[in-house]
């Protein structure tokens, strides 16, 4: 048995997956109730312990670990009497999985070190699926002996696992992966809603444009469900919005405000407005189609 207990906050559908990798390879965990308890019961049923507060599980583990959705989910977590940081001890190693500010994981880590804690960002790519298997991507910055401490465990999580500098360097890099990635999704939308406004078949369109550089692997995720009517991208319009809004919050904390950033971010949010936010980002090809026929 792996000795390096694990407390681990955040069992949405990335998190449990996580969770059930993990104790899998025979590690001990602690995990904290969650809204939907599906995820929690799966972890007790395999033999995980159930926490009533960020504190009391801070207190049993090691190694914590969040997943959540936002910024301000994980700072509550973290601050208050029953916090992460009232039952944080020296030596203790936390990571935030989730995608967050820059800002914020910077003045979390400050906050934990002065404790005698270290506070790693750990962004992740890939999807639920991949995380049972241990498969994901790992994008880990932080402190450096902190960081080669839970290797072995991050190896477990990840099939590629990278060291990328100093704390906030991995949420700046997702950000910025993410900002690319949404900021294409909706420019491939958009191209094929304007070729079914001229009359050009969505088939053709794209075999023009994966013959050159325009071609991705995003482009092909979009492509994926506007000719071939299947879902290979299982990213919400919601979650793309967040992202999207972070990078920009991170540009203007620069001093450098995005430029290009807006026009995805007008195009996720207005699909939120209109009821769509749980909608899947290459189904905006629909709602740009449903837009430019008005």
């Amino acid at each position: 048995m792996p000795e390096e207990r694990i407390g681990f906050i955040g069992l949405g559908l990335m998190g449990r997956a996580m969770v059930e990798c993990l104790q899998k390879n025979g590690y001990s965990v602690t995990v904290m109730g969650h809204r939907d308890r599906t995820g929690v019961e799966e972890a007790l049923a395999r033999g995980a312990t159930e926490a009533k507060t960020a504190r009391e599980l801070t207190e049993a583990s090691d190694i914590v670990m969040f997943c959540m959705g936002t910024s301000d989910q994980v700072e509550s977590r973290v601050y208050g009497e029953d916090g992460v940081l009232a039952g944080l001890r020296p030596g203790q190693i936390v990571i935030d999985f989730g995608t967050s500010l820059p800002a914020s994981t910077k003045k979390i880590g400050a906050d934990m070190a002065a404790k005698g804690a270290t506070y790693l960002d750990a962004p992740l790519g890939r999807t639920p699926a991949h995380a049972v298997e241990g498969l994901l991507n790992i994008m880990c910055s932080g402190d450096k002996a902190a960081y080669d401490r839970v290797k072995p465990i991050l190896d477990v999580l990840g099939e590629n696992v990278f060291h990328l500098g100093p704390l906030g360097a991995g949420h700046t890099i997702k950000l910025i992966n993410n900002f690319y990635a949404m900021t294409t999704a909706c420019a491939m939308s958009e191209a094929f809603a304007m070729a079914d406004r001229a009359g050009v078949e969505r088939q053709k369109l794209y075999d023009v444009m994966a013959a050159g550089p325009n071609h991705s692997g995003m482009m092909d995720f979009i492509k994926a469900y506007a000719i071939d009517d299947q879902i290979a991208l299982a990213f919400s319009v919601k979650n793309a919005a967040k992202d999207v809004g972070y990078y920009e919050r991170m540009a203007e904390d620069l001093g450098a405000p995005s430029q290009m950033a807006v026009c995805a971010d007008r195009a996720l949010n207005t699909a939120i407005a209109a009821g769509k936010g749980e909608m899947l980002v290459p189904q905006m090809v629909d709602w740009f189609a449903g837009e430019k026929s008005k």
